[in-house]
This record gives C-alpha cells, structure tokens and sequence, in this order.
C-alpha cells in the first residue's frame, strides 16, 4: 500500500513547500520584537512592519502600504486557515483504518488549488507594493526576499526547528539582517 501512496505524498510534500513562503507571508503580523511595533524607531516612524522599516519607506509610502498589507495579510490569513484544515483532513484519511486513496487525492487537489490562489495573492501584493517603492527599494526587497527564500526551503533540522531564517520570519520580523555567511 506504501508504494502506491508514497509517490502521492511526496507530492504532497514538495507542494507544501512551494507554497511555504505564501503561508508565512499569510500569517505576517506585527513584530513582538525589539525592531516590533513597540520599539521607538517604529513608533516615532509610525511603520510597524519590519520589512517596511529596514527598507526605509517614507511616511507616504506607508500610508499607501500599510491598508494594503493589513488587508492582504487578512484574505491571505483566511486561505491560510483553510489550507491547514485541509491538511488536517488529509492526515485524518490517512490515519484512518482503511485510507480511501481517491479521497487523500481529492483533498489534495484542494490543497493545491488554494495554495495556487494564494500564490496569486502573494504575486499581485508583491507587484502593488513594487509600484510604490523606489527602485533601490524595490532591489532591496527582491534581494531580501532571494535570500530569505533561499532558506525556507532548508527544511525543519533535528530538533523541529527551521534550520535558516525563511521569508515569512523577514516579513513578520522575527528575523533581523543576517550576515550573508550566517547559517543558523
């Protein structure tokens, strides 16, 4: 049974990771870090996302930006909440006594096809957002947004933990600058 399944999840498995970087952007949210919306760099800035604020947006780029985001990371959040549950369903059906392998299929066709709306949202947010940024900005986020991929796709080590620091932990700000040779 595991050679006939087996191929079906690690599809499964390499279309969770190629929407990896849409869910953390998904779930971005303010900072409880130091560079969060409580340090004094944002407050005085009034720019709480971290992205923003390492990228240097004026006060007029983030009265454009700030709707947008907030807006992005709620229908994105939503997409978010759906996909989990359906993976959730996807683990119930396997774990059940007797795996119906067609259902595990249509659960995942589902899976995909959600995560290739969010794709979608996450190129057109990107694309707003371009329009707004000067081009250094612009080359500052595309690079941030390379080097942060880049990591995502490290994969959980050992321990349950990321082994880099991915993009959703840039936009959300759980991650500072790193150093171009840092391999945490």
């Amino acid at each position: 049974m595991w050679q006939r399944t087996r191929p079906y999840l690690i599809v499964l498995s390499a279309a969770l990771n190629l929407s990896f970087v849409g869910m953390w952007i998904a779930h971005a949210a303010p900072a409880r870090s130091a560079g969060g919306p409580d340090s004094p760099a944002a407050l005085r800035e009034g720019v709480w996302c971290p992205l923003h604020s390492e990228l240097g947006v004026t006060q007029e780029q983030w009265q454009q930006i700030e709707p947008r985001l907030r807006e992005f990371q709620a229908s994105a959040g939503v997409l978010g909440e759906q996909i989990d549950r359906l993976r959730m369903e996807v683990i119930d059906l396997l774990a059940g006594p007797e795996p119906d392998l067609e259902a595990v299929r249509a659960k995942q066709e589902e899976i995909l096809a959600t995560k290739r709306v969010m794709q979608g949202k996450v190129a057109v947010h990107l694309l707003a957002e371009k329009q707004i940024l000067t081009p250094e900005q612009q080359q500052r986020l595309f690079q941030t947004l390379r080097d942060r991929a880049a990591w995502a796709g490290a994969g959980p080590s050992m321990s349950g933990r990321r082994a880099g620091r991915g993009m959703g932990q840039v936009l959300r700000g759980d991650a500072g600058p790193q150093p171009s040779g840092d391999a945490r």
